[in-house]
């Protein structure tokens, strides 16, 4: 039985900065807004509980003022007002007059006053979300980028211009990416033809949601034997994979009672963009593979720990984990580099999930056209483009970046601007449809 986490203490320090006490460890919480910050603590707070296992306690404060929270680990939380605090004890009544000092005339009438209890009983006790939302946007942008921000800078913000609209744009894209999920979702990067961009894009797309997101992120590769994303991410200290993963769960009746500590044996933590891999098998001498039960079972325990899972998939689009990994995907995003052969692929893919009766969740897919080169086909792009806009929900093109080339361990440190806007936009966009 998992003895109970320390409860959580959360300083309120400003519309968008918090600091989060857990023991000793001192985390601070930043976000662009009231509404953003909320969601940030509650989220901070949900890994805690899923890390343990059950609801996770802490208390909110601000000024005098105190809030106990409980998260669990789904993300559902409750919060109340501490009622000793607001219901005090009755006042004790006067003693009694002596009898000597009591008046001998006649008492005087007193107009009847209705009690005022049930009053009080009916009037709503503010909320912690009450205290947030009264604070509002947190007041005017401020501009950090361009000359805008140049200009605040040197005035010691004297002279605080608003954001431009470049900066308007990126932090638009970026609350988007941040908004709250009701629930766990699962997003499957598809393209049955090697060499479209799957893993690449996996990766970019976690890194996106896990760096703006506070991390619950996971990149999972859904390969039935051998894929790649293992490979491109960020080295780890052991080589476990979903199979191992798979074994364990079966001697380990389902991880009941676990914590999120105990995946850390499997996954891979990129530390510095805040999301987990989860590996295909790597042993060229093993032969399990992963089946759609095999998916549905892992699928069943990742959710519980993840609010995002990345799901790269393999080049075969009749293996059963593939179909199952579409079935359980909230969104669908589609890949391909700006190539006749690798668009066709996709292209070939999107008509054949229609026939197999996943028409609506290609209606809602996102297309990615990423660039093979530094001089791609202007022409093939927009002639790809308008075709995949006609088939799915959105089309966003994605710049060649040289760091993403040799085919190694993606540094994320090393991706263009141009490279980091255009998967902002990806995410945001997907983001919509989650």
């Amino acid at each position: 039985m998992n003895s109970r986490l320390p409860d959580a203490t959360v300083h309120i320090l400003s519309s968008t900065v918090a600091e989060l006490h857990v023991g000793s460890d001192v985390a601070e919480v930043v976000a662009p807004d009231s509404l953003a910050l909320r969601d940030r603590v509650v989220e901070e707070i949900r890994q805690l509980a899923a890390s343990a296992g059950e609801p996770a306690h802490a208390t909110l404060v601000e000024g005098s003022s105190r809030w106990p929270l409980v998260v669990h680990p789904d993300g559902s939380y409750d919060e109340a007002l501490e009622e000793a605090a607001v219901e005090a004890a009755p006042a004790p009544a006067p003693a009694p007059a002596p009898v000597s000092a009591l008046p001998v005339t006649a008492p005087t009438p007193v107009p009847a006053v209705p009690s005022l209890a049930p009053v009080a009983e009916e009037i709503a006790r503010p909320t912690v979300q009450d205290l947030l939302d009264s604070r509002g946007g947190g007041g005017r942008a401020r501009a950090t980028t361009g000359w805008q921000g140049a200009v605040r800078r040197a005035t010691g913000g004297l002279i605080s211009p608003a954001p431009g609209r470049v900066e308007r744009s990126r932090l638009d894209r970026e609350k988007r990416v941040q908004r709250r999920l009701d629930a766990p979702r699962t997003i499957v990067v598809l393209n049955p033809k090697g060499g479209a961009h799957k893993t690449t894009s996996t990766l970019l797309l976690a890194a996106t949601f896990g760096t703006l997101r506070g991390g619950a992120t996971l990149a999972w590769d859904n390969n039935e034997t051998r894929g790649t994303l293992g490979w491109r991410a960020q080295h780890a200290p052991h080589h476990r994979t979903a199979v191992d993963l798979l074994e364990d769960l079966d001697e380990a009746s389902n991880f009941r009672g676990s914590s999120l500590a105990a995946l850390d044996h499997y996954v891979r933590t990129q530390v510095d963009a805040r999301f987990d891999v989860l590996a295909s098998d790597e042993d060229a001498a093993a032969s399990s593979t992963i089946d759609a039960a095999a998916f549905d079972r892992l699928h069943a325990l990742l959710r519980r720990y993840y609010r995002l899972m990345i799901v790269d998939t393999g080049n075969n689009m009749r293996a059963s984990n593939w179909v199952a990994a579409v079935a359980a995907a909230d969104q669908l995003v589609i890949v391909s580099t700006v190539r006749e052969d690798t668009a066709a692929s996709a292209a070939w893919l999107l008509d054949g999930l229609r026939e197999k009766g996943f028409g609506r969740k290609i209606d809602e897919a996102v297309t990615v056209l990423t660039a093979p080169s530094s001089r791609p086909d202007r022409k093939l792009e927009s002639r790809l483009s308008q075709h995949f806009e006609q088939v799915t929900s959105a089309v966003v093109n994605a710049p060649f970046d040289p760091s993403l080339v040799d085919g190694g361990p993606i540094d994320f440190d090393a991706l263009s601007p141009e490279t980091r806007d255009a998967w902002l936009t990806v995410a945001a966009t997907v983001a919509d449809r989650l």
